[in-house]
């Protein structure tokens, strides 16, 4: 039985993964280097900040050393919130979505976002008080694919509610193959939905597939076969 419900947020609650690409193209560019949106969706979505600027250094046989990339990292989020704007970013049925879920059970979020820039949505939809639990960059040793960032919202999560819990008492939601390997390996069903990658990019990795928010309900989730985890 599923106890708890663990979402992604960039590409799951927020439609920021093409900010994410700008603002990162954007600063990169006043380094001369060059990312396109293909690389991008199809090498570098999956890291947090600092990952994301250290593979993407890696691959052009750049170095870049830790006060570099913690500078690039707070002109990126910088160059992210401008472009955020004042407009909501959420997808369509997220808030309906995140409210349903919590009538039912727990909620927690585990992204390679920073803490700053989801609490900055999350407050102006009104929803943080939605997730008592949110892991953030850096939160962890290792960022997603691994599977720490996972495992660490599931031990929050236990800790927060006063209710024991095992990863496998638990659901991911997420938008990308990186997000849900690191959700199985740390033990966890898995929702993907198709706001990033079509489905056939999703569903080996994937307990269920979704296309939309609406989609994701109690009933959904209670056809999980334990067998199958």
């Amino acid at each position: 039985m599923i106890r708890a419900v663990v979402f992604d947020f960039d590409g799951v609650i927020a439609n920021t993964e093409p900010l994410h690409f700008r603002a990162l193209r954007d600063v990169l560019a006043e380094e001369a280097v060059a990312l396109t949106e293909a690389d991008y969706y199809g090498r570098y979505l999956g890291y947090d900040d600092v990952g994301a600027f250290g593979a993407i250094a890696a691959d052009r046989g750049m170095q870049w050393d830790p006060g570099h990339v913690a500078g690039l990292v707070t002109r990126k989020s910088a160059r992210l919130e401008a472009l955020e704007g004042a407009a909501s970013v959420l997808f369509p049925g997220a808030s309906a979505a995140i409210r349903r879920m919590a009538e039912e059970c727990p909620l927690a979020i585990a992204s390679g976002a920073l803490r700053a820039e989801s609490m900055h949505v999350l407050n102006r939809e009104d929803l943080a008080g939605f997730f008592p639990v949110v892991v953030a960059a850096g939160d962890t040793p290792a960022s997603k694919p691994a599977p720490e960032p996972y495992l660490r919202a599931v031990e929050r999560m236990a800790a927060a509610t006063g209710v024991a819990l095992a990863p496998s008492d638990c659901v991911a939601i997420e938008d990308s193959r990186w997000g849900l390997e690191s959700a199985r390996s740390a033990g966890l069903w898995t929702v993907g939905i198709t706001h990033t990658y079509p489905a056939d990019m999703l569903t080996d990795a994937a307990g269920a597939v979704i296309l939309h928010l609406d989609e994701l309900t109690w009933e959904l989730l209670g056809r999980f076969d334990h067998a199958r985890l």
